[in-house]
């Protein structure tokens, strides 16, 4: 797998949550996909002792806006370049990639999530408990059940 195969290969791994993208009509804006309460736990702890200054989202995630950007926000149904970093929580960066575009309904649910909370131009950093990244999946330099971050520029929607 080449090092964008992660965030592409993900809908074949959350099928259930792909299938149900497939299904609904593109005039969605949003996802209301909810990581369980013990997901949301570990995550918090994390945020907490490492003295992030992150936001709660009430899906479960927490995030950073570095900018917000400037027009329109994507929706589910957007097509987007981005420039990002996928990182374990100990720092390690297991995927990167600049320039890159991606039909957010084709991506994991935090990206779903994440990336329409900022406009073209913006940044932010997206801590994911694991049913909005990969889940129990292992895949290759992730382990299974890992919290994610991502920190993502979205330089347009298509």
């Amino acid at each position: 797998m080449n090092k964008y195969g992660y965030v592409l290969a993900v809908c074949w791994l959350l099928a259930g949550s792909c299938r149900q993208a497939d299904q609904s009509p593109c005039n969605l804006t949003t996802v209301t996909t909810k990581a369980p309460q013990e997901e949301i736990a570990a995550l918090k702890q994390y945020i907490g002792t490492n003295r992030i200054a992150a936001k709660a989202d009430n899906r479960g995630f927490y995030y950073t806006i570095q900018s917000p950007g400037l027009g329109a926000k994507p929706t589910i149904c957007s097509n987007v370049t981005v420039n990002y970093t996928g990182m374990l929580t100990n720092g390690a960066t297991f995927d990167s990639g600049s320039g890159i575009s991606f039909d957010l309904n084709q991506l994991i649910v935090g990206w779903q999530e994440g990336i329409p909370l900022v406009a073209p131009g913006g940044s932010i950093t997206l801590y994911l408990p694991p049913s909005l990244a990969y889940g129990s999946q292992e895949q290759n330099d992730i382990p299974a059940n890992s919290i994610l971050v991502f920190k993502i520029d979205l330089i347009k929607i298509n």
